[in-house]
């Protein structure tokens, strides 16, 4: 039986797999966003010309399920590195910005 994961130990794993390859030097914040936006918007492209009834299907055909799998794992990633190397707590954010916005837009 395999560990449950959680963002701390999937930060570790991406900072251990970065430090092997000695790609530190250049994971600064600045580098760190870039890569977001860039994965992101590859995240975009993939539904860029779909139709809102058409990306609600886009799971349902395996190669568009993989490719948007993959683009979510590399935004994740890229998210994740840049909250370890600015000290955030991702889960923690969230959880305040909820709060916030709770308070905000209040419901009916």
């Amino acid at each position: 039986m395999t560990e449950p994961l959680d963002v701390a130990k999937l930060q570790r794993r991406l900072a251990e797999f970065a430090a092997a390859r000695n790609w530190q030097p250049y994971h600064t914040p600045k580098n760190l966003v870039s890569a977001l936006s860039v994965e992101a918007s590859e995240l975009v492209e993939i539904f860029q010309w779909l139709t809102p009834e058409e990306s609600t299907r886009v799971m349902d055909e395996p190669d568009s399920a993989h490719r948007v799998t993959d683009e979510v794992a590399d935004v994740l990633a890229y998210l994740l590195q840049l909250c370890e190397v600015l000290g955030i707590d991702p889960l923690a954010a969230l959880d305040a910005k909820i709060d916030r916005n709770e308070r905000r837009f209040p419901a009916p």
